[in-house]
């Protein structure tokens, strides 16, 4: 079976996803994923975001962060529990490279998450990786 079956379809985030982006967000124990938070960060400028939709539900989503010339940045790829291992993930990862003509996506993977990048076709990189934080 081909991607193309297993997901109905890839398309643009559009507005009336933010529900189910929420929701994915909120599945994985995301609190920042809020309805004003997701339109805002999916529309901005620089960002790419698509959604996997099964009929009119939303079961994967991936937000891309570039400048449209070096630097693509995996912010966010998250595809329901219940789907995974069907193909979604890799499906938006693909579409994603497509939309920004990047060769190369960064990202910064949770431990869970290490086994689906590792899939892919990847250079790992020697450096770590840190999440600075403004000083409170």
């Amino acid at each position: 079976m081909s991607i193309l079956q297993i997901v109905s379809r890839i398309v643009a985030f559009e507005p009336v996803h933010v529900d189910g982006v929420v929701r994915l967000c909120t599945a994985e124990g995301w609190p920042s994923w809020t309805p004003e938070n997701v339109l805002a960060a999916f529309t901005s400028p620089c960002v790419i975001a698509i959604t996997a939709l099964d009929g009119h539900k939303v079961n994967g989503v991936a937000q891309l962060l570039t400048d449209g010339r070096v630097i693509a940045y995996l912010g966010l790829l998250v595809v329901e529990r219940e789907a995974r291992g069907q193909g979604i993930g890799r499906a938006l990862v693909d579409e994603l490279f497509s939309r920004s003509g990047r060769r190369r996506i960064d990202v910064l993977s949770e431990g869970a998450s290490t086994r689906f990048y590792e899939s892919l076709p990847h250079k790992a990189k020697p450096k770590p990786g840190y999440r600075l934080t403004a000083v409170q």
